[in-house]
């Protein structure tokens, strides 16, 4: 018997591997801090939980229509037009269990095999799976820290060929932190315009922005780039909600009916619940999102203080999202406990096994010498953790 080959070129997410082996760690009695989830540590806001529980009580439990509720739908619509200026109609939206379903229908709708997709390197961990799943190649563009990870243009210009259907933003971004200028924004738009391109525009982490940082929705910078971007967005980041799986894409209506259309053969409606705490959400009380913003500030300045004070590693202040890269090419050739660290898979496995702290290699990002550290996590384990791990460089022999 043989198995599907395409299947089996898929890796899995090196981020929910770390995570796992954390938390099979602490069952077993170990103190380990860990700075790999991709979730705020949070809870869900109350209000949010009590739409929840009404829905049950009101024997919302049933099958809604695929692409999503109405309501929900208008509530995602008025938030875009509210926030950015966007219209959208609701045929224009389609509800997916989570950001990450809502990218896997937009490659399975937009791609045909070989069709290339460009991705900027570091990139979040399941776009290149993604792209693969539905029969494209991904190719990739570095973007350098020096440059605060946004690409160069013409870069993404030279990586362009007669089999590229799309270009992949995320701003801010998973896993640099970084927000991407109106001008670098401009020029992408400038690139998908003259080639006839997708943009798929991730803005999971929106909401989640510093320093006065101004996030420019991709859509909102053109007429041209409207008709031609696929927005994605979700709930679980700004609103703790990563278990309740909701996220959106906005789009032209023909390829939100082509969405919605393999979405009903593929899984049919997200949560009925979820969906009913969702317009809950979008339409409440935006305190405690705000409470939230100004805490992940906080534990960045934490976190970027305390490492650029450690000689052999670094990183740059991220303006978004609720992560940092530090950079480990300072150590690379250095060995811990007699074994010789050569990239970030080697760092990451002497950090967990010697000081129990989990990071994310590098390589999951297609960055090596880097490693991900999440401070959606609390002051005390940031405070705890980047202690250990300076210890732990400090520790290290030529």
């Amino acid at each position: 018997m043989n198995f599907s080959k395409k299947a089996l070129a898929i890796s899995p997410s090196l981020t929910l591997k770390v995570t796992a082996m954390e938390k099979e760690m602490v069952k077993n009695g170990k103190d380990v801090i860990g700075f790999g989830a991709g979730e705020p540590d949070m809870d869900t806001p109350e209000y949010i939980k009590q739409a929840a529980v009404e829905a049950l009580n009101k024997g919302f439990t049933k099958y809604t229509p695929a692409s999503g509720t109405m309501d929900l739908k208008k509530a995602v619509a008025g938030r875009l037009q509210k926030k950015y200026g966007l219209a959208y109609e609701p045929a224009q939206i389609v509800i997916s269990n989570g950001a990450k379903h809502s990218l896997f229908n937009t490659f399975q709708a937009i791609l045909n095999p070989g069709d290339e997709v460009i991705l900027i390197t570091p990139y979040w961990v399941t776009y290149p799976e993604l792209v693969k799943m539905a029969d494209g190649v991904p190719v990739y563009v570095e973007a350098l820290e020096e440059n605060n990870f946004e690409p160069v243009l013409s870069d993404i210009e030279a990586a362009v060929t007669k089999k590229t259907a799309a270009i992949v933003v995320n701003s801010p971004s998973n896993p640099c932190g970084c927000v991407y200028s109106k001008d670098t924004l401009m020029g992408i738009a400038h690139i998908a315009k003259e080639h006839d391109l997708y943009v798929v525009s991730d803005e999971i982490y929106d909401e989640l922005t510093y320093d006065n940082t101004c996030h420019y929705s991709f859509p909102s910078l053109s007429e041209d780039a409207y008709e031609r971007t696929i927005l994605v967005n979700g709930l679980s980041k700004a609103y703790a909600m990563t278990g309740w799986r909701m996220g959106y894409t906005a789009s032209t209506k023909k390829l939100a009916s082509i969405m919605g259309s393999y979405q009903s053969h593929a899984t049919s409606n997200p949560s009925s619940i979820t969906q009913y705490a969702s317009v809950a959400a979008l339409n409440g009380p935006q305190d405690e999102l705000a409470a939230m913003v100004r805490e992940f500030e906080v534990r960045r300045d934490m976190m970027v203080e305390t490492i650029n004070s450690v000689e052999g590693i670094s990183c740059v202040k991220p303006e978004g999202a609720f992560y940092v890269m530090l950079d480990i090419s300072g150590i690379i050739g250095k060995n811990s406990g007699g074994k010789e660290i050569t990239g970030s898979l080697d760092f990451t496995e002497c950090l967990l096994e010697q000081s129990l702290v989990a990071v994310v290699p590098g390589i999951a990002f297609g960055a090596d010498h880097f490693v991900r550290l999440s401070y959606a996590t609390s002051r005390e384990n940031i405070q705890k953790g980047l202690a250990r791990i300076a210890e732990f460089v400090r520790g290290l022999n030529e």
